[in-house]
């Protein structure tokens, strides 16, 4: 009984010496992608390289920071632009740690800093345009807020890589100026193809009625072009023979009044 009780207690301080030894000490390991910083007493000692590190709790720390590029999406805001119109617009930036020591020491919240300072950056670059060339430059925009807040970003210890333009949305009021001018543009383009076409079918139809006046012939070839071509039709076409030409100019020479011509002069002498 007594062996019991002693093996129990000895469970007992090793339990409770494991508990104070894991509560003191720790064990971190910093990888490949990660920045590890360490402190002792509360100042900053370095940055420590990719491995494992045991750490006296009570008096070191290390604090690790993942360095590996990510995305940071800023949610849409209504913006008023210069010609009284607003737009909502957000934003998609792609950024990396840059320096592992400003962005812990430098705020007390770098990650928060950089979706307010892209927001105020956004606002600053976009506030001074009208729709129009919000519209039309919208791949330019993100350019231009990178460009903005760049040195903002880098003294938080992040370097921005990308800001790109995610969504852009208008009212419905304008959604609907918007459809209304496309549906316009586009029927003045229909309208425009069919007076062209119009058109076409004119200069063809002038062009033909030109060879047919010059090229009498060609209206009666073309007229057996389409007998030719069709089928399961009768059709009777009256062409005037060389004899009822003749007969038909004889007739006409004969209605003719005859003509006689007397000479005039002393040649021709008087009649009588």
């Amino acid at each position: 009984m007594d062996n019991v009780i002693g093996l129990v207690a000895i469970l007992a301080v090793i339990v409770v010496a494991g508990v104070v030894v894991s509560s003191m000490f720790g064990y971190v390991t910093v990888h490949d992608y990660e920045r590890g910083l360490r402190y002792s007493r509360g100042r900053f000692r370095g940055i420590v390289e990719a491995g494992g590190y045991v750490t006296f709790r009570p008096f070191s720390e290390l604090r690790v920071l993942d360095a590996r590029p990510t995305y940071l999406t800023i949610d849409g805001q209504e913006i008023l632009l210069s010609d009284g119109s607003s737009v909502k617009i957000s934003l998609a930036a792609r950024y990396v740690l840059g320096d592992a020591v400003a962005a812990v020491t430098g705020d007390r919240d770098a990650w928060q800093a950089l979706y307010v300072t892209l927001q105020l950056g956004l606002r600053e670059v976009v506030a001074d345009r009208t729709l129009d060339q919000v519209l039309t430059t919208r791949s330019e925009i993100g350019g231009a807020v990178r460009d903005k807040v760049a040195s903002d970003i880098s003294s938080l210890g992040l370097e921005l890589l990308a800001v790109v333009v995610r969504d852009l949305m208008v009212g419905a009021e304008l959604r609907r100026a918007f459809a209304s001018v496309a549906v316009a543009r586009k029927e003045g383009e229909a309208d425009l193809e069919r007076a062209r076409a119009e058109t076409a079918a004119l200069r063809s139809l002038a062009n033909a009625g030109r060879l047919v006046a010059d090229n009498p012939g060609l209206l009666q070839l073309r007229l057996l072009q389409q007998v030719g071509g069709s089928s399961g039709n009768t059709l009777m076409v009256g062409v005037p023979d060389a004899g009822a030409a003749r007969a038909a100019e004889t007739s006409t020479a004969r209605r003719s009044p005859a003509r006689t011509v007397r000479p005039s002069g002393p040649a021709g002498g008087a009649a009588r």
